[in-house]
């Protein structure tokens, strides 16, 4: 299956998950990432309606925040800090991670 820059989604799902091993890293990544992408659909719905703004903000500053201490945690830096495209691969992990496969 295609993927990013010439690797493919496992590839990069592979990566990902080598930075992320401890419990408690992944427990933060697996409620701080939907936060974050439920977040983003908020943040362009408050455009028209004003009372979503303050719900979407919440969200994307706690989603990054649960990220963040994770990787405290782990005692590693985030993925996206070496490339960006990280930034796309925590949400397929997620996925993934849902469906078993991760």
């Amino acid at each position: 299956m295609a993927g990013l820059g010439g690797r493919s989604w496992e590839e990069w799902i592979a990566q990902y998950g080598r930075s992320h091993r401890h419990p408690v890293n992944r427990f933060c990544h697996t409620l701080g990432i939907p936060m974050i992408a439920l977040s983003v659909p908020l943040l362009v719905a408050a455009i028209v309606e004003r009372g979503l703004l303050a719900p979407a903000l919440a969200l994307f500053a706690l989603g990054w925040a649960f990220q963040f201490v994770g990787h405290a945690v782990e005692g590693k830096p985030p993925e996206f800090f070496h490339d960006w495209r990280f930034l796309l691969v925590g949400l397929r992990w997620w996925l993934a991670k849902l469906r078993g496969r991760a």
